[in-house]
């Protein structure tokens, strides 16, 4: 009889799945290179709607993925996978090992046919080239989860309540509030890397999520305001809370009271009337934790600037291609600097990613030029550089795609409050709402939670429904103060790929000054 599926349940399987891809795989003809991922996730969460407890979840994923380059004079890769149940837990070596067949008759096929499109296709055939991996260091280890509370030890009942009780406080917060949901969840995962070359990976990862959307009414119309809160961690990041260096998050109830608040406040606020001309505007570290997302993070994804994304997410105004790009160019203001870096505290920390890349920080931009992109083996290969560990699939099924992890502007050294005194005439841009973003992001409109009007050095009128819009590159160029007060937010929710892989990563920033165009309602 099957047994429950537990991340324990990968102890009994480990040396053996170990040997299938390090040994065994070796004997299928004209194999290269070989890797499994296999992970297992315990999940428990609840979603509550204008107070009152809407829906509980008590479940796991179980599932694997496999890599496999093959091929003779040119070689390709293949992939498999598949969802994994309870009775499958019998049987696990026989399905991975028909996944690794799988996987290399797919590469074969693939390697044959791109053999072929070579002869057949002079100049086209010429861009296929054989699926080459950049070197990496080969890691043997065991990296376990941090949590205070076990989130499987968390009742189903008390994520429950936790979802109600936000509710009610944020529902609380005015009775102009129509519509009002909160959700919480805690899991558990634990992902195995293996592959041919010796690596033997087992990372285990807690994380912890709370979600709040309010819907006012007001003279001026209907108000939506929504946000998310989590750490990797257990499910103290909700009952407690969680403070460290850049990353602040308040308790749940709290986190709801706050949105539910600002929605009140923002809802009776007059719609903004952008002026005409470009103005000078300070963003909060809320703000640019969408910026920074939107306009430096995806960019520097390599596999879309390579143009493998371009049908799905459009493509990078980094790089039009490896003749013309921004490669070494300033293309921000030296006080900008931004990078990736999963080795620091955040919602897309990890020690190495799913190719078994050591993780290590990514200058994307230094001294506002542009440094780095982020990239897997394969493209670190193409472009003849060091990989630098941003290969990451949302399931072990998938295929692990080019993600942005912490992804961040550096804190400068100026006081935020001197940042805004120094300006006569401007705006206060405070909090991310909506973006809307070119096809190779060189140009953005990203709507904000307030804007206030900047007279004099001092705050005045707060607007409702506005928002920034300018070409990239003027307004990085722009950027002449950069606060000191970095924060760390967490991003759950952003798609890449096709199937649509949501992946979790942190973003944020401080607060900085420039010059850009104001956007008003519609």
């Amino acid at each position: 009889m099957s047994q429950r599926v537990t991340v324990e349940s990968l102890d009994r399987f480990r040396a053996n799945l170990q040997s299938l891809v390090a040994e065994k795989a070796k004997t299928l003809p004209s194999l290269r290179y070989c890797d499994l991922r296999i992970e297992v996730r315990e999940e428990s969460g609840a979603v509550a709607e204008n107070g009152a407890a809407k829906a509980s979840s008590q479940d796991y994923a179980f599932d694997f993925g496999v890599r496999a380059i093959a091929g003779g004079r040119t070689t390709s890769s293949g992939y498999f996978g598949r969802v994994l149940g309870t009775t499958d837990l019998d049987r696990l070596e026989d399905v991975v090992w028909d996944g690794i067949k799988q996987a290399h008759q797919r590469a074969r096929a693939s390697a044959r046919q791109k053999f072929q499109a070579k002869g057949r296709f002079t100049h086209l055939g010429g861009s296929l080239t054989a699926t080459e991996l950049a070197p990496v260091t080969i890691s043997q280890d065991t990296v376990p989860a941090i949590f205070k509370t076990d989130p499987r030890q968390v009742p189903l009942s008390e994520t429950v309540r936790m979802s109600v009780d936000g509710c009610k406080a944020l529902q609380g917060q005015g009775s102009n509030i129509v519509y009002s949901a909160c959700s919480a969840s805690t899991f558990l995962l634990r992902e195995l890397f293996l592959s041919s070359d010796g690596a033997d990976i087992d990372q285990s990862f807690a994380q912890t999520e709370g979600f709040a959307i309010a819907i006012c009414t007001g003279e001026h119309g209907n108000y939506e305001l929504y946000d998310f809160t989590g750490h990797q961690r257990g499910w103290e990041v909700l009952t407690q809370g969680y403070s460290n260096g850049p990353i602040i998050l308040p308790n749940f109830t709290d986190f709801c009271k706050k949105l539910g608040a600002d929605a009140v406040e923002v809802s009776a606020a007059p719609p903004l009337k952008p002026p005409e001309k470009e103005v000078t505007v300070v963003t909060n570290p809320h703000f640019n934790t969408l910026l920074v997302h939107e306009v430096v993070g995806h960019p520097s994804e390599l596999d879309r600037a390579l143009k493998y994304e371009t049908g799905y997410a459009g493509r990078s105004w980094f790089l039009k291609d490896l003749q013309e790009n921004q490669l070494g160019k300033q293309i921000a203001s030296p006080l900008v600097t931004a990078y990736s870096d999963p080795n620091i505290e955040g919602y897309g920390s990890f020690k190495y990613d799913h190719e078994g890349t050591p993780a290590r920080r990514a200058y994307i931009l230094r001294d506002g030029v542009l440094e780095e992109f982020l990239n897997n083996r394969q493209t670190a290969a193409i472009m003849g550089v060091e990989p630098n560990g941003s290969a990451r699939s949302t399931e072990a099924q998938l295929v692990p795609l080019i993600r942005m992890t912490n992804t961040i502007f550096a804190a400068g050294e100026q006081d935020p409050q001197s940042i805004i005194s120094e300006v006569a005439d401007g705006y206060y841009i405070d909090g991310h709402r909506t973006p809307s973003i070119a096809e190779s992001r060189e140009n953005f409109r990203i709507t904000a939670v307030k804007v206030y009007e900047i007279k004099n050095g001092q705050l005045g009128q707060l607007y409702r429904d506005g928002g920034i819009t300018s070409d990239s590159r003027d307004y990085f160029m722009s950027i002449d103060a950069v606060g000191n007060d970095l924060r760390v937010n967490p991003i759950p929710n952003c798609g890449k790929g096709q199937p649509m892989q949501a992946k979790r990563m942190s973003n944020g920033g401080p607060t900085m000054r420039g010059v850009a165009r104001l956007t008003g309602p519609g």
